[in-house]
């Protein structure tokens, strides 16, 4: 696999309240308009600290283009963080399992969401996105499975790998991007 894609990028975001609130206004989005959303919400929020979230409208919350679900998530995170039932700075330092179960127990947070938080902002070595489709299809593709495994089979898979599943993620992302992308210049 380290042939055809090399090493893959770390792609590191902040690992606090700003990356949690990255992932989830990236979510079900193109990335075009994350992008441009997360402009707006940085305009809004240079520093994005709890309770200036929570002080806004939702007018205001709208007025960065984020959707009621995505402000219902991010009042609940900064609830939480607001009142020491999620703790930041703790999270690093838990196993995977324990900051997944801290993440997931927030309204609005759910398992793809805290693996993702875990491995692109904590950089957990153990994070496991198993209901991430295409984490599954690179495991169909790079261990020639008949079918895209689905979440309990690519736990199972990821077995071989622990404790740096995390790792494995990113290369199997890595890989996937690469053949699709040879795949794509050999069409004529």
């Amino acid at each position: 696999m380290l042939d055809i894609c090399g090493a893959p990028p770390l792609r590191k975001r902040d690992s606090g309240l700003a990356g949690l609130a990255w992932i989830v206004i990236s979510q079900q989005v193109s990335t075009a308009s994350a992008n441009a959303i997360h402009a707006r919400f940085m305009t809004r929020f240079p520093r994005p600290e709890a309770s200036a979230i929570l002080a806004c409208t939702e007018d205001d919350l709208r007025g960065c283009g984020l959707s009621a679900p995505k402000i219902r998530t991010l009042r609940a995170i900064c609830e939480a963080a607001a009142s020491g039932a999620l703790d930041f700075a703790a999270l690093p330092h838990m196993e995977a399992h324990e900051a997944h179960d801290a993440l997931v127990a927030i309204k609005g947070i759910g398992p793809w969401t805290a693996d993702i938080f875990l491995l692109f902002s904590l950089g957990h070595p153990d994070a496991w996105p198993v209901g991430d489709l295409a984490l599954q299809e690179a495991a169909r593709m790079a261990l020639n499975l008949r079918k895209r495994p689905d979440a309990a089979r690519l736990e199972k898979l990821g077995e071989r790998w622990r404790p740096y599943r995390g790792a494995a993620a990113r290369l199997l992302w890595s890989y996937y991007g690469a053949v699709k992308q040879r795949a794509k210049e050999e069409r004529p």
